[in-house]
């Protein structure tokens, strides 16, 4: 596998996916500038993600998508590009937390949509929301590493980062990419469809000292 940006789809995932609340799903959206520069700086086709929950015995999924707002797991699923999604979830140790995201995820709701990509709580986006409220839940745990935005692949990207942004790129903005949060080490894939898989930032290959990630 050394030197594979992604495991395939067919790698990890047997068994049908049984939605679990807590769930994190990444997805492709379909292409569009904001959307292709996302994919393209981060190096990932994980463009969106959102994290599953029940209300009146109905899956739905937290998400920020023009605000943060709660979506119905069939729209959700059939938004992603090709109707690829991937599942995440969280590692049974940290399950007990789950409760208490998803209780925090509510206090998001409509917040308006982070085009910026700051950790403000003013506006929020995808990974951010995720982040934040498993956050809120742990009194303080990180759900994948912060990333600084100079070390991603901005360049390709900068006339639209610097139309969002009015002025300068943003490079020592920290951030939390649905691709370092697939790879957060409490999060492990237990589903695919149509889309590849991210290995988890400490998979055993990168400990035995090969290189996986680009």
């Amino acid at each position: 596998m050394a030197n594979q940006p992604y495991l395939s789809a067919d790698a990890a995932c047997d068994e049908p996916w049984d939605p679990k609340e807590g769930d994190v799903i990444f997805q492709s959206l379909p292409y569009g500038p904001v959307v292709l520069a996302i994919e393209g700086v981060t190096k990932s086709p994980y463009s969106h993600c959102g994290v599953v929950g029940q209300k009146d015995g109905q899956w739905i999924v937290y998400e920020a998508i023009g605000k943060v707002r709660i979506t119905s797991l069939k729209e959700f699923l059939f938004r992603g590009r090709g109707g690829g999604f991937v599942v995440y979830r969280l590692r049974e140790k940290h399950r007990e937390h789950v409760p208490k995201m998803l209780a925090c995820c509510e206090k998001y709701l409509g917040r308006p949509y982070d085009y910026r990509y700051q950790l403000d709580d003013e506006s929020i986006y995808c990974s951010e929301l995720i982040y934040k409220s498993f956050r809120d839940a742990t009194n303080g745990q990180q759900l994948g590493e912060l990333r600084k935005f100079g070390e991603m692949n901005w360049r390709p990207y900068e006339t639209l980062i610097r139309q969002i942004e009015g002025g300068d790129v943003p490079i020592n903005r920290e951030m939390i990419t649905p691709r370092d949060l697939a790879r957060a080490k409490q999060l492990e894939p237990v589903f695919s469809h149509r889309l590849s898989i991210e290995l988890p930032i400490e998979h055993p290959i990168e400990k035995a000292g090969e290189k996986v990630m680009p």
